[in-house]
């Protein structure tokens, strides 16, 4: 059973791949212990494009950031780059194309998503981030 009470996570993470895996399996174990495991493969999959495009995008650190409230899973990744994503594409008109699906998944399984420039201790950047919402 979910949680009422709201809570906030924050795994910073280095410019390496591996990374990614590490963020994915952070996630499902905060989701498991806070009793959110059927949103577990839905979240593993957005977080994974989420975090690889702010490690394979940038060159500084990154983080992944996780939250709960009022029956809603918002989590994201922090990037150095001040940049925009790239709009996000169409998946039916992705055809074979190997680049360009993560925003495009984020945007088709996320019931919402986003992205907004971030300022912190004097480090430009941005916070790419979508939502779940527990049924």
């Amino acid at each position: 059973m979910p949680e009422t009470e709201p809570w906030e996570y924050t795994l910073y993470i280095p410019n390496d791949v591996r990374a990614v895996t590490v963020s994915r399996r952070t996630l499902r174990l905060i989701l498991t212990m806070h009793g959110l495991i059927t949103l577990a493969d839905t979240a593993e999959l957005l977080a994974t494009e989420l975090v690889a495009n702010a490690v394979l995008h940038t060159k500084g650190p990154a983080a992944l950031r996780v939250r709960w409230s009022a029956g809603v899973l918002r989590f994201g990744a922090w990037d150095a780059n001040p940049e925009p994503p790239e709009p996000p594409r169409d998946l039916a008109q992705l055809g074979e194309a190997e680049e360009g699906r993560g925003l495009a998944m984020v945007r088709a399984c996320a019931d919402l998503w986003g992205w907004q420039p971030l300022t912190r201790g004097g480090n430009r950047g941005k916070y790419v981030w979508c939502e779940l919402a527990a049924a």
